[in-house]
């Protein structure tokens, strides 16, 4: 054990490694800050580079990838309320509303520290707890899919504190929207108005982008250069001591939204963006003064991004040990991993576990100089898209249009995205929340698998109840489904007598 984690440790601190990593992190925090780049895509188009090289630095510059572009996309989240990726979608409900404050090197200086404290809380799990959580993540079956997917939809009484009629509209919409394409059950084909281009379904980044970035354009373009502020990044002494030593003061909110990225991230195909809402539940439900978030609060942004940086751990806790990917990132640095000759399993802690506890060790590292970069640099990084309007809305819609197509290197995903946008816009407009709406359309592949997939296991063995309401892990999302609909219930319910109370 300790010899390879010397070895490791060689290998970290050798210079070709150290400047990969450090050209693998920048590359990824550039990414992370470009509306419509994701890390999956990056990625893919880096693996093949690595082929030439040693196993392990070739493995280093892809973890120092990854995790730079979970650190780098909350700029965009923050300063133009545009997720960089697909996990920072949450990250715009404080991010922004702080930066329209004067508050953005704040938020950033947050976003900076809580992805080191998730990063470094995902890592050590990584090290030392992968086999026993893997085998965890190995137990969910459709059943547990779909009530972890009822769970994650009771999110929406959050997503929509203004108005529980439209988050529940924008959510059932999101929903609709998840079953356009071929059913991946019965093979029906449903919602294509005869278009073979809307079989393969609606592409969540396309949506994404759609739902995110063209109404934020189309409000720059109607608000005009009078009304319109480009939110900048101006620094201030002091700001960095002050933010850390505030959010050293919510431990438990840290360590929380950590635990909650491993989970998610170790439950294949599950991903930044449930982990980062879920996350941000959690932190509006158990928070005490829940009706700063969504106004810009530091906790807010704290919750997402720790959660949303743990989850790149712990969704390479199932792929290292059982060769099955939690994100799609993770799947793409498995087929580096196929790449070089390293099979998932056992072998990678025995036969290879020198290149094995590199890569992981190399996490740490990663971490580290993505936190110096983001936290003292996010000024520098910021400039690529804090540019006057009139440069900023024609490079968002360039950079929209251009990741829409690259997604399928289809022109019809960019006209999806463009309608899509325009429903977005809409949706500001009518004061409906896009959050509902994204999770529905998120959760939706899950929920409809899950129960039907369920449902044939029920006719199989003849008790709907023993598949759907008997099994362990099931019982807890029940219960844990529950009281995330009754907990803002009984909250108004005990608001409503403490103002009756001194009313009286």
């Amino acid at each position: 054990m300790w010899g390879n984690v010397f070895f490791a440790l060689n290998q970290i601190f050798q210079p070709i490694n150290l400047l990969l990593l450090i050209c693998g992190g920048l590359g990824g925090i550039v990414v992370g800050c470009l509306p419509g780049l994701t890390a999956t895509m990056a990625l893919a188009l880096l693996v093949p580079f690595t082929f030439t090289m040693p196993a392990a630095s070739g493995l280093i510059m892809l973890g120092g990838l990854y995790v730079g572009a979970m650190f780098g996309d909350a700029i965009p989240a923050t300063l133009i309320n545009t997720p960089g990726t697909p996990s920072a979608i949450a990250t715009t409900f404080d991010g922004y509303p702080l930066a329209k404050k004067g508050l953005a090197q704040q938020a950033l200086i947050t976003n900076a520290f809580s992805s080191l404290c998730g990063g470094i809380i995902g890592t050590i799990v990584l090290l030392t707890l992968s086999p026993p959580l893997a085998e965890a993540g190995l137990r969910f079956g459709p059943p547990e899919y779909f009530w972890i997917s009822v769970f994650g939809l009771t999110i929406i009484g959050t997503l929509a504190a203004e108005s529980m009629l439209k988050g529940l509209i924008a959510g059932a919409l999101g929903l609709l929207l998840s079953t356009v394409g071929i059913s991946p059950i019965a093979g029906d084909v449903r919602f294509t108005f005869g278009l073979p281009m809307l079989q393969a379904g609606l592409d969540l980044m396309v949506a994404l982008i759609g739902l995110f970035c063209i109404p934020q354009i189309l409000e720059m373009v109607e608000e005009g250069a009078q009304k319109h502020k480009i939110i900048k990044y101006h620094r201030q002494r002091g700001v960095f001591l002050q933010v850390i030593r505030e959010l050293v003061h919510h431990p438990i909110l840290l360590l929380r939204s950590a635990v909650i990225g491993i989970i998610v991230g170790i439950i294949p195909g599950a991903g930044g963006n449930i982990a980062s809402l879920v996350s941000y539940n959690e932190a509006v439900r158990w928070s005490k003064h829940p009706e700063k978030f969504g106004r810009g609060t530091l906790e807010g942004v704290a919750a997402t991004e720790t959660a949303n940086c743990s989850v790149v751990q712990g969704s390479l806790i199932p792929m290292l040990t059982l060769g099955i990917p939690g994100s799609p990132a993770a799947a793409v640095i498995l087929g580096a991993l196929l790449l070089h000759g390293l099979r998932p399993g056992p072998e990678l802690y025995t036969t290879f576990a020198g290149i094995t506890y590199t890569f992981i060790f190399s996490f740490f590292l990663a971490v580290l100089i993505m936190f110096i970069f983001t936290a003292l640099g996010s000024s520098l990084f910021s400039r690529m898209i804090c540019v006057p309007m009139q440069y900023l809305i024609p490079m968002i819609a360039l950079l929209s249009v251009i990741g829409a197509f690259a997604i399928r290197n289809s022109l019809f995903d960019v006209g999806v995205m463009l309608l899509l946008g325009v429903v977005g816009f809409l949706f500001r407009k009518l004061r409906f929340h896009s959050g509902p709406l994204v999770l529905g359309l998120i959760m939706g592949p899950f929920a409809e698998q899950g129960l039907v997939q369920s449902l044939l296991m029920a006719k199989a063995t003849g008790s709907v109840f023993q598949v759907m309401f008997a099994r362990p892990i099931s019982v807890i999302l029940i219960c844990l489904s529950l009281a995330s609909v009754l907990w803002p219930i009984v909250t108004r319910f005990s608001k409503s007598r403490k103002i009756w109370f001194f009313k009286r």
